[in-house]
């Protein structure tokens, strides 16, 4: 380290926040963590009957059962109707959008079944009408990454070729979005840069484009951001960085590309091929978020390399807060519905 960075460093504010205690995780010494942080779950309801009442059906299928991995579907109730009325008959042209969706919790907490993750999606599918795939990957620090990009991989190839009904029905594979929330907003990033070197591979199965949701990244050298709301109550800096060092495969830093992709300012050779694919990317933050520089400064070097970005950043709020508030939601789901509708 630098004598001027080791300088810049000790200058900096002191998070206070213990993120054991913020996180209500414990270290174990076989490197795994006890989670006593409880969210709250919310089953799938597969059985069309059995709430008649519910604007979208929830499925779950086991993606990798060696990595006790799996996927929720939620499909719009009014499918199954219109697909009624057509006797039977679906078309591509009546078949909705697909997103793969990738839940957040700094890669180490909740699950697709997590109530917060569960209702958000329910909620997209509603009003987007669109067919959503959401990955239970597994988590750190028992799986490091990749093994999270991994699984996101390995969904998309479950998904070219399965025969399960709510797809291969409902769902047009061929106009498909990678979707996540704060670290899944990093996964989709990740995912999205592995398979674009192969998209061929994945046909029928057609990328449009990449919604990062509040993208979790982070870095070494401290940004603005992060030192104005260094102890931020929704999100403090020593919790982020915990859950990086989880996360990391061992013996990296914050500056290691799967946590700071601007490291460098360097873009890795794939995104040439995102660039030569068309794909559009939304970026979307809120200046509340301490990690509203890194995305922004994701999407300015994107920008700058010929990639397609929709930048979205507005005032106010916090990490993650439709899905804290699903009432915040409407707004992001208009731009939602705009970024699909244009690809």
């Amino acid at each position: 380290m630098s004598d001027h960075h080791q300088e810049y460093q000790n200058q900096l504010p002191i998070c206070t926040v213990d993120p054991y205690d913020y996180l209500k995780i414990v270290l174990n010494p076989d490197g795994t963590i006890t989670r006593n942080l409880i969210f709250p779950s919310t089953p799938a309801t597969p059985d069309p009957n059995s709430d008649l009442l519910s604007p979208v059906l929830t499925k779950d299928v086991t993606l990798n059962p060696t990595r006790n991995t799996w996927i929720r579907i939620f499909l719009p109730s009014k499918t199954l109707d219109n697909n009624n009325n057509n006797n039977n008959n679906s078309t591509v042209n009546n078949k909705l959008p697909l997103i793969v969706y990738h839940h957040g919790g700094g890669l180490i907490l909740t699950s697709a079944s997590s109530s917060l993750n569960h209702d958000f999606c329910s909620q997209m599918a509603a009003e987007l009408s669109v067919v959503v795939v959401s990955v239970d990957y597994r988590l750190a620090p028992e799986h490091r990454l990749p093994a999270a990009y991994e699984d996101a991989v390995e969904a998309l190839d479950w998904i070219k070729s399965t025969d399960e009904i709510w797809l291969r029905g409902f769902a047009d594979v061929s106009k498909c979005f990678l979707m996540g929330t704060s670290a899944g907003g990093n996964i989709t990033y990740h995912a999205g840069l592995r398979v674009s070197a192969a998209v061929d591979e994945l046909a029928p199965l057609r990328i449009r484009g990449l919604i990062l949701h509040h993208p979790f990244f982070g870095g070494v050298r401290r940004t603005d951001s992060e030192v104005r709301l260094v102890n931020d109550p929704g999100l403090p800096l020593s919790s982020t960085d915990l859950m990086w060092e989880l996360a990391l495969p061992i013996g990296f830093d914050r500056d290691h590309k799967y946590c700071n992709p601007t490291a460098d300012d360097g873009l890795p050779d794939t995104c040439d091929q995102i660039k030569r694919l068309g794909w559009r990317l939304l970026v979307t933050g809120c200046d509340g978020d301490p990690m509203i520089d890194r995305q922004v400064a994701l999407a300015d070097m994107l920008k700058k390399n010929g990639v397609q970005v929709v930048p979205q950043f507005s005032q106010g709020n916090y990490h993650g807060v439709e899905l804290l508030d699903i009432t915040k939601a409407k707004s992001l789901f208009v731009l939602l519905k705009d970024f699909i509708n244009d690809n």
